[in-house]
């Protein structure tokens, strides 16, 4: 296969959707020889602060000399950012070759299957980075779940370490309706024996579930105090928190942490998308928020970054989230907004994200319907001596950040 080749492979798989159970997995891997084993692993679930958990968690455990392979999901441009080996995106062709492998694969296993069933995208995704992780020998893999944890396609990992970010209310359809269902699903990847690194400010019904799952499993349970986030220049404070909880999981790994790694490691990781500055005059920032919580976290950030100077975002949200109340965490912030529409098939109109935002009072809002004149506008709003802002949605981020040809998406 080429590259070109595997993209449309895997974007065909997107019309199987999402079905959760973990059998098909196992078939999968199975059939590639078992990967997942050759290798140890950290397990990161939650409902926000994954990625830039999971990318944190590696850069430690490289600067401990340790050979690290990461899973993230989902992608921003392209899917090889998903599959990361020694702090670099898998390359194009090496990326390529795997989706081969593991299609064959998946024929193989298809036979087994009943009639209408069918390995989806991201099993095919997750068997990809297992595979290309264990034929590379990697020492540790630190894998970002899906959606949920108990038939994430994740879940078939033997990890030694897990980490939950958080909680939310969030795919309350697949997940359940309250924190603790939620929490629930994401705390059935803790292992018997293993360790669970948690923060403190867990929501109170899931930090709860934390300590009687692990009691019934026999893991440990680190909690993480607000003290222990690395002050490091250039992070926002909720990649701060997302640091401390990636330290106390390479600690849990490795043991004893060496502090000028860790320190080297809080500096030198960029995590695209969060909380980015991609241009200057004025400053530009893009940031993946795209529920309730995130946006929270991005306001409570540019609080501190903004310093009385003037914000207009650019925002776009989905038809499934909240966006009301995404709204109302921005608009005491805001000098102006530009409401546009990212080309995901499941985003809100641009004009009823307007509407919503002078329902709940905003300040004076636009409408431009595609999303690079929509952050040219709200750039231009902002001025030199401003920032612009573009958040709401993942999708919203890979539209403006993508080339004319790369529009590889995903429904994940």
């Amino acid at each position: 296969m080429t590259y070109a080749q595997a993209e449309r492979h895997l974007l065909a798989l997107e019309r199987f959707g999402m079905r959760f159970e973990l059998d098909r997995m196992r078939r999968l891997l199975t059939a590639l020889g078992s990967p997942q084993e050759r290798f140890a692993s950290i397990h990161v679930v939650g409902t926000n602060g994954k990625s830039s958990t999971v990318r944190m968690i590696a850069a430690i455990l490289a600067r401990h000399g340790r050979h690290v392979g990461a899973y993230l999901s989902p992608h921003l441009v392209s899917f090889v950012e998903r599959v990361r080996i020694a702090d670099a995106d898998l390359d194009r062709q090496r990326f390529a070759a795997a989706v081969e492998r593991v299609a064959r694969a998946a024929t193989k296993v298809q036979r087994a299957l009943a009639e209408g069933d069918h390995v989806t995208q991201f099993e095919a995704l997750t068997a990809v980075a297992f595979d290309e992780m264990a034929r590379d020998g990697v020492d540790v893999a630190v894998v970002e779940a899906g959606l949920g944890g108990r038939y994430d396609a994740t879940n078939v990992l033997s990890s030694g370490v897990q980490v939950l970010t958080s909680v939310g209310l969030e795919h309350t359809r697949w997940l359940g309706s309250t924190i603790a269902d939620i929490a629930a699903e994401k705390l059935d990847v803790v292992r018997p024996g293993a360790t669970l690194v948690v923060g403190e400010d867990l929501h109170p019904d899931a930090l709860a579930l934390a300590r009687t799952t692990c009691d019934e499993r026999g893991a440990s349970l680190v909690v993480v105090g607000a003290g222990d986030a690395t002050r490091a220049p250039g992070l926002a404070p909720y990649q701060q928190r997302n640091f401390a909880l990636a330290r106390a999981a390479a600690a849990a790994h490795l043991g004893e942490l060496d502090e000028e790694a860790v320190s080297a490691a809080a500096i030198g990781t960029i995590v695209p998308g969060r909380f980015e500055v991609v241009d200057h005059e004025p400053v530009t920032i893009v940031d993946a928020a795209h529920n309730p919580d995130g946006i929270a976290a991005l306001a409570e950030a540019l609080r501190h970054f903004l310093h009385g100077r003037r914000l207009v975002a650019c925002v776009s949200i989905l038809d499934d989230k909240d966006a009301a109340e995404m709204l109302r965490e921005l608009v005491g912030l805001c000098s102006a907004v530009v409401c546009t529409a990212s080309a995901n098939p499941r985003v809100l109109p641009a004009a009823t994200l307007a509407s919503i935002m002078r329902q709940i009072g905003g300040p004076p809002t636009q409408v431009v319907a595609e999303p690079r004149e929509a952050l040219a506008a709200a750039r231009k709003a902002a001025g030199p001596g401003g920032v612009a802002l573009a958040t709401g949605s993942i999708y919203l981020l890979a539209d403006l950040l993508a080339t004319d040809d790369a529009h590889a998406r995903s429904t994940r």
